[in-house]
């Protein structure tokens, strides 16, 4: 199959990176996943038997009022907690065939609505919000927008950072959930063969 270049002749690509079916399931397990691997997992609270203090039982057990140990048990003010979460991590496995199908999956989609475009270049070599203002009106893309380069250089960071919803990653950060959030990928002739090469 080929992908139309912006200002280019057509660039041929591999059905099976940019023309397979979606596989829904796929990339909602992928995209849970990721985001599940970038939680902290550090909340910690104390249960009754770490809490400092005295477990000296404060009433005598008879004589009225409702009966009771020390002051540190769950249901007063100060006391630990029941069931106290302590640090972990919330890591999901995944197998790295199955991550490349749910990239490969999400290209095709985006490609077939319309979404994904190739360009040549990114044409901004100064660090000028302006130049990549112009830029992305000639390509007519709005909304969260998400540009891959082969190599993101300063200069494209730099003129891209202060434009709101606007994201530049290299082919090596590419990620499901930029992906599936973007209403709209630009990305250069050599970043597709280097994620071709890469799922291919």
């Amino acid at each position: 199959m080929e992908l139309n270049v912006i200002g280019a002749k057509p660039l041929s690509v591999s059905d099976e990176v940019f023309g397979g079916e979606f596989k829904q399931a796929l990339v909602h397990q992928v995209v849970v996943a990721y985001q599940a691997g970038g939680r902290a997992g550090t909340k910690a609270q104390l249960s009754r038997g770490e809490l400092s203090g005295t477990t000296k039982k404060f009433k005598k057990q008879k004589g009225g009022g409702a009966r009771h140990g020390d002051y540190r048990a769950p249901i007063f003010v100060g006391g630990g907690v029941t069931f106290a979460a302590k640090p972990r991590s919330f890591e999901q496995k995944v197998n790295r065939k199955a991550y490349r199908v749910a990239i490969r999956s999400i290209l095709a989609e985006l490609n077939r609505q319309g979404r994904l475009k190739v360009v040549e270049g990114f044409g901004v070599d100064q660090p000028k919000t302006k130049a990549m203002v112009a830029k992305l009106k000639e390509l007519e893309v709005s909304g969260r927008v998400l540009l891959v380069s082969e190599d993101a250089n300063e200069a494209l960071y730099l003129a891209a950072r202060n434009i709101p919803y606007l994201h530049v990653l290299d082919v090596m950060a590419l990620n499901p959930v930029s992906l599936v959030g973007s209403d709209h990928v630009v990305m250069t002739v050599d970043a597709v063969k280097k994620i071709e090469e890469w799922l291919a």
